[in-house]
């Protein structure tokens, strides 16, 4: 790179901090700033023009390292990616600006500073926009593994009866995870009745359905029975309009009317017992 543009960046990183972090203020990128506190703010774009210093005095390795603990932080936060381009792209700016500042260029001088700029932002790019990749798959897919663990538990609530709430949209890799949560939870438990509660499922369409009615099949085969409950009016009309036949399935509107259709369905039921008088 040209010497006077990296002495330059070297000397002026303070004055190329203040710039940034004003320019990015008053950007159109309100959602990604109003994630963090100011304090965070100005801590991580300490940490982003230290990362677009290394890449002219640090090894190749250290650079890469320092773009992949900046990339990760940045990830978790949830800055988008079209923010940190942007965000190099003034950085590109401010330097030319800055630079003309305290020196009078002629229009060829002002191309080869534009070009030796755009040398020193690319490799930043490049690593930038991989590193960030990277580290959002790892962070999806950590996300991915966590929902799966907490999702769709099948909870005994009394001797031979379980509930399994659920909650969010279902797809089909999620309708096979609930398949064999719920047939292993089934032998495990030694349940007579299983309560699939959906009050928290937003939609209930024919795939939805029909992977119930699968799993309702499926609780059959292992000698259990299938309820399904929290059937709210909306999703209701949605079942009927459809068309989707449930008659194998007893169904509640909540869960409490399932618990106690369950109870007689295994020889009890709930008592209220009144106070004796004194």
């Amino acid at each position: 790179m040209n010497t006077e543009v990296v002495n330059f960046i070297k000397e002026h990183k303070g004055d190329l901090l203040e710039n940034w972090m004003a320019a990015m203020k008053i950007s159109s990128h309100e959602r990604s700033l109003n994630l963090i506190s100011d304090d965070v703010f100005k801590d991580i774009s300490h940490e982003f023009i230290e990362v677009a210093v290394s890449n002219i005095i640090d090894s190749e390795n250290g650079f890469n390292q320092k773009v992949e603990r900046f990339t990760e932080r940045v990830v978790r936060i949830g800055w988008e990616l079209v923010f940190l381009m942007d965000g190099l792209s003034t950085l590109k700016t401010l330097v030319l600006e800055l630079m003309q500042k305290e020196k009078d260029y002629s229009s060829e001088e002002v191309i080869e500073l534009i070009t030796e700029i755009d040398r020193w932002v690319a490799p930043m790019t490049n690593q930038i926009i991989e590193s960030y990749s990277n580290n959002w798959e790892k962070t999806v897919s950590l996300q991915k593994v966590a929902l799966q663990e907490l999702s769709a538990p099948l909870i005994p609530v009394f001797e031979k009866i379980s509930v399994m709430p659920l909650v969010g949209t279902i797809d089909t890799d999620r309708a096979r995870l609930i398949m064999e949560n719920l047939l292993s939870g089934v032998v495990k438990h030694r349940s007579e009745v299983v309560l699939i509660d959906i009050t928290g499922v937003p939609v209930v369409d024919t795939m939805v359905a029909h992977h119930i009615i699968q799993a309702a099949d499926a609780v059959r085969l292992v000698g259990s029975r299938c309820m399904l409950v929290g059937i709210r009016p909306e999703i209701a009309q949605t079942i009927v309009n459809l068309g989707i036949n449930l008659n194998q399935i007893t169904t509640t509107s909540t869960l409490q009317k399932g618990i106690e259709k369950a109870m007689e369905f295994t020889n009890r039921k709930i008592v209220v017992l009144k106070e004796g008088k004194d």
